[in-house]
């Protein structure tokens, strides 16, 4: 049987029937009027969950993190519809009792029995005190449930955990990294290319000069015969260019690295969550806005 323990960890839970079948969540855990024992869970059946039935807990066993009932998957679906508005009366809880086979409860006063979830009252006798705290362990006897104490409402997505829902959201973190991104090398070759100077160059040219016979000269011009046949020579000379080349080292090249900062753009895609409320009521949004 379930204890009063094990009521935070079976909300939300799976249920299955007595064959392994699953039968849908435990929503909620109704207990005794007088010993606070629980007695009673809802769980949501029908096509999406949308059907809550009613099943005891008196033969109910925790299995790995699920919930075995003593039933038939049929059996459950086809228990009598009763209102989870947070209290069984006498007559509905003789019904259920009825239905699967069920002597009355020993411990049950005339009084029905009430729901240990969020938001709901928990009778004891006479008395009536609220709690707004989800279903969780009840370490001071005090008849509240301390694990989650101030949460409104209850999760129905699985076991309540507190009274707020988390949204998160992704960010974009961008950084740099350094990789190699080419190769550059110097490569010397030769190449032939024309080189056109002007230089100045000379040469004698054969120039006749005349004198008159004068005392200076007269001896010279007398030496010789008087009539006769001579030849004079004079040699000419000419400048001509000449080429040499010399290999002289004219520059040192080198390669050297500088850095160059610029602006690029990076798109992701990021997720984010989005919380809204769904109700009936007029209901101020989770951003502040109406």
């Amino acid at each position: 049987m379930i204890n009063a323990h094990e009521i935070g960890t079976i909300i939300g839970s799976t249920a299955v029937d007595s064959d392994g079948d699953k039968l849908g969540r435990i929503g909620e855990v109704y207990l005794d009027d007088e010993t606070g024992r629980p007695e009673w869970a809802t769980v949501n059946t029908g096509l999406f969950g949308t059907k809550e039935t009613f099943v005891p807990l008196a033969e109910a066993e925790t299995q790995g993190g699920r919930v075995r009932f003593p039933y038939a998957k049929a059996k459950v679906k086809d228990a009598p519809r009763v209102d989870a508005d947070g209290h069984l009366s006498p007559q509905e809880e003789q019904e259920l009792y009825r239905y699967y086979g069920l002597g009355t409860s020993g411990t049950t006063t005339g009084q029905g029995m009430t729901t240990g979830t969020a938001g709901q009252a928990m009778t004891t006798g006479t008395t009536t005190q609220t709690t707004t705290g989800t279903t969780g362990r009840d370490r001071d006897g005090d008849g509240v449930y301390d694990d989650v104490r101030g949460a409104v409402g209850h999760d129905t997505s699985g076991p309540t955990t507190d009274n707020a829902m988390t949204r998160s959201e992704e960010h974009l973190n961008v950084g740099t990294q350094r990789v190699e991104a080419g190769r550059a090398r110097l490569r010397k070759y030769v190449v032939t290319e024309n080189v056109t100077q002007t230089v100045p160059v000379s040469h004698e040219e054969v120039r006749v000069e005349r004198e008159p016979i004068t005392d200076a000269n007269y001896g010279n011009a007398m030496d010789g015969p008087a009539i006769s046949e001579e030849e004079h020579e004079v040699v000419l000379h000419a400048e001509r260019p000449v080429v040499q080349k010399e290999a002289v080292p004219v520059e040192r090249v080198r390669l050297d690295t500088q850095t160059v900062t610029e602006q690029q753009q990076v798109s992701e895609q990021v997720r984010k969550e989005q919380i809204e409320v769904d109700g009936d009521t007029a209901t101020r949004g989770i951003d502040g806005r109406s």
